[in-house]
């Protein structure tokens, strides 16, 4: 006997796109761009780092630049764990 979430699955169908929803699906693209997405939030991070090193009045600037690079650096961990998860769905 499967369980709930076997039969849930068996049950959904991939559907499709209806063009009116999204118009993208009528000349065949509809995605986004991951892996380019993952090499400019990396960039971020990096420019964001660099940026410390900068004639600074105090170090407010800092505690920013490095607060933002960390948000953005944990924003992409999560989404690469995701990613290597995804096939287990």
């Amino acid at each position: 006997m499967a369980t709930k979430a076997v039969v849930k699955r068996q049950q959904s169908e991939v559907g499709k796109v209806d063009p009116r929803d999204e118009p993208s699906a009528e000349w065949g693209w509809h995605g986004g761009f991951p892996k380019a997405s993952r090499i400019a939030g990396w960039f971020s991070v990096v420019v964001l780092l660099v940026m410390i090193y900068n004639n600074h009045e105090n170090n407010t600037e800092n505690v920013w630049l490095v607060g933002t690079a960390i948000g953005i650096a944990i924003a992409l961990l999560v989404d690469m764990r995701k990613q290597r998860t995804a096939w287990r769905r």
